[in-house]
């Protein structure tokens, strides 16, 4: 997400905090906070919600410490007003509330790393969507690779078979590397999956190399290793060139951090966030 992006929404969240009387407590009003999340109907927001209270209760945390249902005056015209049913909402439960939307939209992808990230820092908030993007890719590798095993196993490709194709994509993809070799460079153990360590770029690259497979694969009818391993091979060696073509050499891009320690650390810091955050009197 681009930096500017991040600036925008940041200040957009950041305007409508409010503070308990005691200002120990942040919390944001639903009514508010909907339309930053890409909603534009309460009712759909309310079901949001209440999905949320669910996630709250099955994590052991008491909803009411977190979602204060309030009543407040909305103008309907000139002098009229009429009530409106609204929510106090502190930062855990703004928190799930994102965490049950769609992760695709920028606006949940954004408010998932914000209102994870304690301190309200810039920098950490990048960070997190740094680390929700990474993995997303990788899960979408990880897709699309479920995908060719079972288009190719269904071609009378075995798993033997379907581990040579993926590896000499690999060495297409990465200059003449193979796999292991990768693993050697990236100071890898040979035991995890190379992609685990690959920067998101680099990640990206593999699964649109493996979508192009699992399409040609479809459309072209191939069958048996040869012909699929030559497709898959064409297809990362296109990749590469298109990176190349931006000054980008995938086999010289440094490793990023395990995956799994990601993972690990981003569970833990949503563990740990509901006692964080504060309780609403």
């Amino acid at each position: 997400m681009d930096k500017k992006i991040i600036t925008k929404r940041k200040n957009q969240f950041d305007t409508i905090i409010h503070k308990t009387e005691n200002e120990d407590v942040e919390f944001w009003y639903a009514r508010e906070l909907m339309l930053l999340l890409g909603y534009t109907r309460w009712e759909n927001f309310y079901r949001a919600i209440q999905r949320a209270i669910e996630s709250c209760e099955a994590s052991g945390v008491a909803p009411p410490s977190h979602f204060r249902e309030v009543t407040k005056k909305a103008e309907i015209g000139i002098g009229k007003t009429r009530e409106i049913n609204d929510y106090m909402l502190t930062r855990y439960a703004c928190y799930l509330i994102a965490q049950n939307g769609d992760p695709k939209k920028e606006e949940i992808a954004f408010a998932q790393s914000y209102f994870a990230v304690q301190t309200r820092k810039q920098e950490l908030i990048e960070e997190r969507i740094a680390y929700i993007e990474r993995i997303d890719a990788r899960n979408r590798l990880k897709e699309s690779e479920k995908k060719l095993s079972q288009n190719i196993y269904e071609r009378g490709v075995d798993d033997a078979g379907f581990a040579r194709i993926r590896s000499k994509g690999d060495t297409a993809l990465f200059g003449g590397n193979t796999t292991k070799q990768m693993k050697e460079i990236l100071d890898v153990s040979e035991n995890r999956p190379l992609a685990d360590f690959l920067p998101t770029l680099t990640i990206a690259a593999k699964n649109l190399a493996t979508e192009m497979t699992n399409y040609n694969v479809e459309e072209k009818d191939l069958h048996g290793e040869n012909p699929i391993a030559h497709e898959h091979v064409q297809n990362n060696t296109t990749v590469r060139g298109m990176l190349g073509q931006r000054g980008i050499v995938p086999e010289n891009l440094p490793p990023s951090e395990d995956i799994k320690k990601l993972e690990r650390r981003m569970t833990n810091d949503k563990n740990n966030l509901a006692d964080k955050t504060g309780k609403l009197p």
